[in-house]
């Protein structure tokens, strides 16, 4: 097939794009500015410059790529383009006009141009449902009132996954990223012990290795899946337990402990949140319906391995 993946410059990106070039795919993936452009040749990319908020700029290159699948994994995330202060304006600014506007931009740009498909980038690393825990499969649509992220990271999530599922597409809701080019900022705030322990740590997150969400998003792609997936490994774990073991995998200290309180003053109420009330997701779905099999099933292993 030929694919499109906007956004192709990012942590999942470079993963994604040489994955589906394997796979015998024609591959055009996009960047914001030209000096990632050759970095996207190399993975066996047609590699375009685009700028997902100018509705021209997205029209104009899904048009020339003439696609038979259009894969969103465009965000303003990480350290580089975010910052660490989840209270800044600047945090989510970006991130939600992706997932708004852009979606717009690449729906519009699919229905102008004829792409029959549609997989887009979604999030369940805290956010799993209120009744029945991590076990409890998918739940449509997103909780805004969920208490383990930001309202409006929650609404722009939602939004993504309303027009996606609308126009019978796949939401891919992945679980925190770890892995080559996604690991080296966590582990960097651990060592600079910039990366506390918050109350008990009580808060449940879902991880996923780069590659496996990678693998995941093929088979997305190649069996043109309609709905919403939790791409998540399949231990999901107290901040309390990794943590620390990401601190040790690291070579750092281990994390300092502030009271909720103190954090609330510090970091907000949605560092607080994550940390001491999110809740993990189940993967029962993906692996059912996709055929997906996990490479790294646990990060206990997987920070080991990425560390090394």
């Amino acid at each position: 097939m030929r694919v499109f993946v906007a956004g192709g410059s990012g942590v999942l990106g470079q993963v994604l794009v040489p994955l589906l070039v394997a796979g015998g795919h024609e591959v055009t993936a996009t960047t914001t500015g030209s000096g990632k452009l050759g970095r996207l040749r190399e993975l066996g990319a047609e590699a375009v410059v685009m700028d997902g908020l100018d509705a021209s700029s997205v029209r104009a290159a899904v048009a020339a790529a003439r696609p038979d699948v259009i894969v969103h994994q465009m965000t303003a995330l990480g350290v580089t383009h975010a910052g660490t202060n989840m209270r800044s304006e600047r945090y989510f600014r970006n991130t939600k006009r992706l997932r708004t506007e852009g979606t717009d931009h690449l729906l519009a740009a699919a229905e102008a141009s004829g792409v029959p498909h549609f997989v887009a980038q979604s999030n369940a690393g805290g956010n799993g449902p209120r009744e029945g825990g991590w076990k409890t499969p998918e739940q449509d649509p997103l909780d805004l009132d969920s208490s383990t992220a930001p309202r409006e990271s929650m609404e722009s999530l939602r939004y993504t996954e309303k027009a996606v599922l609308d126009a019978g597409g796949a939401a891919l809701r992945y679980g925190w990223f770890y892995g080559p080019g996604a690991t080296d900022d966590q582990a960097e705030l651990v060592r600079k012990r910039k990366f506390p322990m918050i109350g008990g740590g009580t808060g449940v997150w879902s991880w996923i290795h780069l590659d496996d969400a990678a693998r995941a998003t093929v088979l997305a792609v190649e069996k043109q899946a309609r709905g919403v997936y939790n791409i998540v490994d399949d231990e999901p774990a107290k901040v309390s337990e990794w943590l620390p073991y990401l601190a040790e995998c690291a070579g750092a200290k281990p994390p300092m402990n502030f009271p909720a309180w103190l954090a609330k003053l510090m970091a907000g109420d949605v560092a607080v949140s994550m940390m001491t009330r999110g809740l993990g997701s189940n993967n029962a779905k993906a692996k059912a319906e996709l055929g997906w099999e996990l490479v790294h099933p646990s990060w206990r292993q997987g920070f080991k391995d990425a560390l090394a």
